[in-house]
């Protein structure tokens, strides 16, 4: 019976995932190479199988759906993060339409593109939070950057993760929070593409692997992605809320070496000289928040580090207020902070 379900979830899904094709230019890809051998370049390092008519040089793959059938597509960041790259989209159908990036999530691993293109079939977007622990998902992407549609089958391993993760070796790490973990299999060309429960809507956005293990993988929700094409709609661009200071987590070890009174919170301070702990005129500063305060409570929770600042902000948007308790020596005391937007 599931194995029905399984198929028919299929074929109702797989006419709205795309590959990209991303593609630079050979005097580019030339350039990058003789950077990475110290000037010995080699003759005959690209193959001509790789280079197109018009001089392209094929540099990778990724995977991505229709959200809109007027073209709109969601992928990950990392997949489109080449601003010198091109990309291209392939349908479920075989035809090519070049894309344009319109914009790039600050905070998750989420870029929306967009082709010349009507008529599209769409996914339906579920919901991240009601997935359970156990339940039946299906992963679908060009896997390799060469054998596209491919289907795997797992089941939500875990809920809400965080992970570091580097999309390459010049990259900076970067934090991912609030993952949904599945072993269902995701490999080099899936990124970006979907996450889908049984009832055949998308839930998540394949996104990373743990290199080295077996059958440990990660998708980003997708109530992330519903409130990008949200903001993209109404203001043309996504909208991250800003807090406006720098922190560092409090725990045991920094509270015996501080001589903290609590081993839980942000204590807030900066990461070099030259930086700033409080953004001069940001939200932060505007609450009266200092280098050396602590903020042991947003929205009257406690911050640990399986409820930060970043879990309480990112519920809210930019021009909403938020409640903070604050641990400034021994004393403490509340404020008021209005969010302002991510620049």
């Amino acid at each position: 019976m599931q194995d029905k379900i399984v198929i028919n979830t299929i074929k109702d899904v797989l006419p709205s995932v795309i590959s990209i094709a991303i593609t630079k230019r050979l005097e580019d890809v030339k350039k990058e190479m003789h950077k990475m051998v110290h000037g010995k370049e080699k003759e005959g390092e690209i193959s001509g199988d790789l280079i197109d008519s018009h001089g392209m040089v094929s540099v990778g793959g990724g995977s991505g759906f229709v959200v809109s059938s007027d073209g709109l597509i969601v992928t990950n960041k990392h997949v489109i993060a080449d601003v010198k790259a091109e990309y291209s989209v392939i349908t479920s159908d075989n035809k090519t339409y070049p894309a344009m990036v319109l914009t790039r999530d600050p905070i998750y691993d989420v870029a929306i593109l967009k082709i010349n293109a009507s008529g599209l079939p769409i996914v339906k977007l579920g919901d991240a939070g009601k997935l359970e622990l156990g339940e039946s998902v299906i992963t679908i992407g060009n896997a390799l950057g060469i054998f596209r549609n491919t289907v795997s089958l797992g089941i939500v391993s875990g809920l809400s993760r965080v992970i570091v993760a580097q999309a390459d070796p010049k990259a900076h790490p970067q934090e991912m929070r609030g993952l949904v973990q599945t072993d269902a299999a995701i490999n080099s060309g899936n990124s970006g593409g979907p996450l889908v429960n049984l009832d055949g809507e998308v839930v998540g956005i394949n996104a990373a692997i743990v290199s080295g293990a077996q059958n440990i993988n990660f998708a980003i929700p997708i109530n992330a992605v519903k409130r990008d094409l949200e903001d993209l709609l109404r203001f043309g661009h996504i909208r991250r809320p800003l807090l406006g200071l720098r922190f560092i987590s409090v725990d045991k070890d920094l509270q015996d070496k501080m001589g903290f009174s609590v081993d839980y919170g942000a204590l807030v301070i900066k990461e070099s000289p030259k930086d700033f702990a409080v953004l001069p005129k940001g939200p932060a500063d505007k609450a009266g928040i200092k280098e050396g305060d602590i903020i042991v409570e947003c929205e009257n929770k406690k911050i640990t580090p399986e409820n930060t600042i970043q879990d309480c902000i990112e519920t809210n948007r930019p021009g909403d207020t938020i409640h903070l308790k604050i641990l400034r020596g021994k004393k403490d005391f509340f404020t008021k902070l209005t969010l302002e937007e991510r620049r």
